[in-house]
Order: C-alpha cells, then structure tokens, then sequence
C-alpha cells in the first residue's frame, strides 16, 4: 500500500523539472554535441549544395543540431550547439526562446546561423547573450532539393538556414531566440 503524503507530493512535483531535463551531469557533453554537429553539417551538406559556398565565405558557423520548439499558448523552444571557425570548434551555445499567443503543436529542427563578416562573429563572440533578429536573413527554399546562396542573400552579416523539420507546427523562427554560452 502506498501512502501519499504533502511532504512526497511537494518533493515529487518540484523535481518533475529536474527529471525532464537532461543536465549533463555523467554525460559525454562536448563530445555529444560534436558528433551532433558533424552528422548535421554532413547531412545539410549533401542536401543542400549550396550551402558548401556558405561555409567557405563564412567567417563562422554556428550549428544548432536539434532544437525543440513546443506551444500551447505559452511556447518556447531549446537546444544545444557549437561555434566552428574553419573546422575547429570553439565554443558551445545553448538556444532558447519563449513566445505566447495563438499556438499549438510541437516540432524539431536544426539550423546553422553563417556569420558572413568579421564583425557579426565578433558582436556575437562578445555578447553576453545574442538575440537573433534584425541582422538575420534566412535563407529558405520552396523545394528541399535546392538552396542556394543568392548574392543579395549573401551579402547579409548573418544568414540563417532552417532545415531538417519535423512535427506538427506551423513554420520555424529563430526571431526572438536567444544563444548563450556554454561550458557542456
């Protein structure tokens, strides 16, 4: 016979949280997101071509290899990534946003944010916290075959390709997404 108590409800219910989230504590961290970023950067590579011009000109990359976007009215989305510049890794991120109104559904993508200038990767490197927003260009494709690196498009100090999206949600914004630093 089980026996609920306020003490074991109280203690349940506060590390509800804890459980779902996945802390790292005992996890491979780094070497994780590593091979996570190298499978995402190989499969965006061979299905979107175009994306290969982009990592040349690029000054850096930062690889989100799976986000997590979840809302029922209130919203928000999570995941984890790293800063390659050339084909080192440099630092790891976290990505998160919030968001509220008219929403349902769940899905996950993966992104790659190409910083085009010096400057962009700077005032991303050197922010406590980066917003994505008014210097972001997407670059988005009709057809999944075809992505390509416009000249307009490339002329932007960021340019965003969302890819890889799965559930039941309309549409995939990094507006308004916040990346952080992280020791993984």
């Amino acid at each position: 016979m089980t026996v609920f108590t306020r003490r074991n409800l109280v203690l349940g219910a506060a590390s509800m949280p804890l459980v779902a989230c996945s802390n790292g504590i005992g996890g491979r961290g780094a070497a994780e997101i590593d091979a996570r970023v190298d499978s995402t950067l190989q499969f965006l590579y061979e299905r979107y071509p175009g994306t290969v011009d982009l990592k040349n000109r690029a000054a850096g990359m930062l690889i989100m290899p799976l986000i997590t976007e979840v809302g029922l009215g209130l919203g928000g989305s999570f995941g984890t990534g790293a800063l390659k510049i050339g084909a080192s890794t440099v630092d790891y991120y976290s990505a998160a946003s919030g968001s509220a109104g008219l929403q349902i559904g769940a899905q996950q993508f993966s992104h790659v944010l190409f910083f085009m200038t010096q400057e962009a990767l700077l005032e991303f490197r050197t922010s406590p916290g980066w917003s994505a927003g008014a210097d972001l260009e997407y670059a988005v494709s009709d057809q999944g075959e075809v992505l390509r690196a416009e000249t307009i498009t490339s002329l932007s100090p960021v340019i965003a390709v969302v890819f890889a999206q799965t559930g039941l949600r309309v549409g995939a914004t990094l507006e308004g997404t916040k990346y952080t630093r992280i020791i993984p």
